[in-house]
């Protein structure tokens, strides 16, 4: 189908130019939401019988659609979990799209699945999981951590015995939402073990909830490397014991934290983390890839394959071949080679601008924390162990804080959102983006005296 009769060539030019222009931004517009109704009346009738044309629909994009949408990558975009691409990652994520790559197999995709493997590999390294870990970019955390569990359980039924009456997975209140998603899919029942005073998940509170819950039926084991709202790193060294006493599946979500394996100035704080049976990371996240791509790992490969198999007449040529094919160890069959554009840029930069961009995040996070304390104003919740700071304006009320996070995106200031904790609404950085400054966080933080 080409562009109803418009000059290919010149839509082309067009969309790399407007690429092109997008990616090289500096400043980038934070922009930020519009109405139903706003959106109704400057976008008008999209879909029509005729089609508007290629030029015109980027032109309507580019003018008004794209506005509305709050930039990412923003330096002062410090809310939920920013997403802050290379520009080679941007720009190779253009390549994938154009090259109609399917990634779900070896046969179809060996390049593309080596790439990715390739990238997968020191991720790998940096768990310390031996040389036969493996694993596929899948969509997202969500997916990563269902997939897991799924292997997980089916790794515990292959055991055999008695079937118990509920399949169990423990973890704390920490938790990414997503766990307790998984467990709903998969009606399975999640146990909810205690913090410590550090907010941390350990072996020694893992073991006191499961002497008074019971083991019956636990397969898994769900530690955080990185909590969300606070970016808080479970003791992974004494859960991996319990878990190797009790013969349970240690699944790690570093799904944004996991990115600080490759700071040494943070790397003592994910120790344990070598001894997982399951990790995932998203690379969207604080390793500079765009949306939307985690990696899944598996230190056994193998266990994961006979989980996620889909098998069928037409895929007997896929299944029965000895080859790597990255849908077998996963939920999903049809797949994106989303982790090429991530390949792509530590082929391009390698792995040491790698290190050096996450320390660069971690110096700004040590800052923001600093110059917190030093304002009698606001109050650090805690120290941060990976980038995300957390903090409190003296005295503000739920409302203040969103009327002062609605004012700095309305100026297209920032974008800080409130959270709550333990009750309170309090606030916080994401810091993932090494273009964020110690300017960036002062500005900000001025705005609250």
């Amino acid at each position: 189908m080409h562009a109803f009769d418009e000059d290919v060539e010149t839509l082309s030019r067009a969309v790399l130019d407007y690429t092109l222009r997008r990616s090289r931004m500096n400043p980038v517009p934070l922009d930020g939401p519009r109405t139903q109704a706003e959106l109704d009346e400057v976008a008008g009738q999209t879909i029509t019988k005729d089609g508007l044309g290629g030029t015109a629909a980027l032109d309507l994009f580019t003018r008004e659609l794209a506005p509305a949408c709050i930039s990412t990558d923003h330096p002062r975009y410090l809310s939920f979990i920013p997403c802050a691409p290379t520009e080679a990652s941007a720009l190779f994520d253009l390549v994938v799209g154009a090259s109609s790559i399917y990634g779900g197999s070896w046969l179809e995709g060996a390049g593309a699945v080596h790439a990715e493997n390739a990238a997968l590999r020191w991720i790998s390294d940096l768990v310390g999981l031996p040389d036969e870990a493996g694993g596929v970019f899948v969509p997202g955390g969500t997916i990563g951590n269902l997939s897991a569990l799924v292997a997980a359980r089916h790794a515990a039924r292959r055991e055999g015995g008695t079937p118990p009456a509920r399949w169990k997975v423990a973890g704390t209140t920490q938790a990414h939402s997503s766990i307790k998603s998984a467990c709903d899919i998969m009606d399975v029942d999640f146990v909810g073990v205690p913090v410590d005073e550090d907010g941390r998940l350990t072996g020694a509170n893992l073991r006191a909830t499961l002497e008074s819950t019971g083991t019956d039926g636990l397969f898994a084991v769900v530690a955080t490397a990185g909590t969300t709202n606070f970016g808080i790193v479970d003791d992974l060294a004494s859960v991996a014991e319990v878990c190797a006493e009790l013969g349970v599946w240690f699944h790690v979500d570093g799904a944004y934290g996991g990115a600080g394996l490759a700071a040494p100035s943070i790397r003592h704080r994910y120790d344990g983390i070598e001894r997982c049976d399951s990790f995932i990371v998203d690379p969207h996240k604080w390793l500079f890839a765009p949306f939307d791509c985690c990696a899944l790992i598996y230190r056994d490969p193998q266990q994961a394959r006979a989980a996620h198999t889909q098998k069928a007449g037409y895929l007997d040529v896929l299944t029965e071949a000895a080859e790597f094919n990255p849908s077998d160890y996963s939920v999903g069959l049809t797949r994106r080679a989303r982790g090429l554009p991530f390949w792509f840029s530590l082929a391009t930069h390698g792995t040491d601008a790698y290190t050096a961009a996450i320390e660069r995040t971690l110096e700004v996070t040590r800052y923001a924390a600093a110059q917190i304390e030093k304002r009698d104003y606001l109050e650090l919740l805690r120290e941060p162990d990976t980038s995300v700071v957390v903090f409190r304006r003296v005295g503000w009320t739920p409302q203040q804080y969103q009327r002062w996070s609605d004012r700095l995106l309305l100026a297209n200031l920032a974008f800080v959102v409130p959270t709550t904790h333990e009750g309170e609404t309090v606030t916080r950085f994401a810091i993932v983006n090494p273009n964020t400054s110690e300017a960036d966080i002062s500005t900000i933080l001025d705005t609250m005296a």
